[in-house]
């Protein structure tokens, strides 16, 4: 049986903790500053996360959006992710919810955001 490498994370790695939930810079940072939110409680996906779990995690993205944007004056947007599921690209199988930041130019046109999940659907404003 393999281990869940959420489930053992070394505590120096952790940012902030309450007494649900995790905080961690990604290993894998998509942009500076990229970080996840971590359920303690082993859990697949954000729809196995209880209502508490779920208020922990609301709570966090709130702190570290402040956080984030205090530390970095050029964050000028977010996008928050999950994939749930492998066929949505989940490659590991305990919760884990991006908050990732953006920055203005740091790709030539962000319109679409997280449709460009599937490409042939992101640009649906030239199709109108």
């Amino acid at each position: 049986m393999s281990t869940c490498i959420f489930c053992e994370m070394p505590k120096d790695r952790m940012i902030d903790a309450d007494e649900y939930m995790y905080v961690i810079r990604d290993g894998f940072p998509v942009t500076d500053g990229h970080t996840l939110l971590i359920p303690k409680r082993h859990a697949a996906t954000w729809f196995d996360l209880n209502e508490i779990e779920h208020a922990s995690a609301n709570t966090l993205l709130h702190k570290h959006k402040k956080l984030l944007e205090k530390e970095d004056a050029t964050i000028t947007g977010f996008n928050i992710g999950m994939n749930c599921g492998e066929d949505a690209g989940q490659t590991v199988f305990h919760c884990h919810i991006h908050l990732i930041p953006r920055r203005k130019g740091d790709v030539e046109d962000p319109r679409g955001g997280v449709r460009w999940i599937i490409p042939s659907k992101a640009d649906y404003w030239s199709a109108r």
